[in-house]
């Protein structure tokens, strides 16, 4: 896939941390409960780490219990992206920032109205551009 913003992983390395690399150029994730934004109440929007693409609000952000922030819509539909994630032998729905490729987390179809979703992102995915 081609991305409006691309660049070598020696250039991501140089601007993200060890942790924010593995998430979001390697697919890794962060242990539950242990990011900076699954307990934030801050107002604002949420940017991707890689490119600043704006991802969430913090209006659609709610608790969902499980150690990630979780939203239960994106901020600007074009900015993030969907793919099957057959690993860890389950069946699930990867999304990543459309504009740089950064893998975000998962959502799930256990969220909250209006939509239904759960967007299960991972802090060191994200950004957060407080209002």
């Amino acid at each position: 896939m081609k991305y409006k913003v691309y660049k070598k992983d020696e250039e991501w390395r140089k601007i993200l941390s060890p942790e924010q690399f593995k998430v979001t150029r390697q697919k890794g994730t962060e242990p539950a409960f242990t990011g900076r934004y699954h307990d934030c109440k801050d107002k604002g929007v949420y940017q991707c780490v890689c490119c600043g693409a704006e991802l969430f609000s913090s209006d659609t952000k709610f608790d969902s219990g499980t150690g990630w922030p979780s939203f239960h819509s994106s901020m600007k539909s074009e900015n993030v992206a969907e793919q099957e994630d057959i690993s860890f032998f389950m069946k699930r729905t990867e999304v990543h920032c459309s504009q740089c490729g950064a893998h975000l987390g998962h959502v799930f179809p256990d969220g909250p109205q209006p939509t239904g979703l759960r967007y299960c992102i991972n802090s060191a995915s994200l950004k957060l551009e407080k209002k």
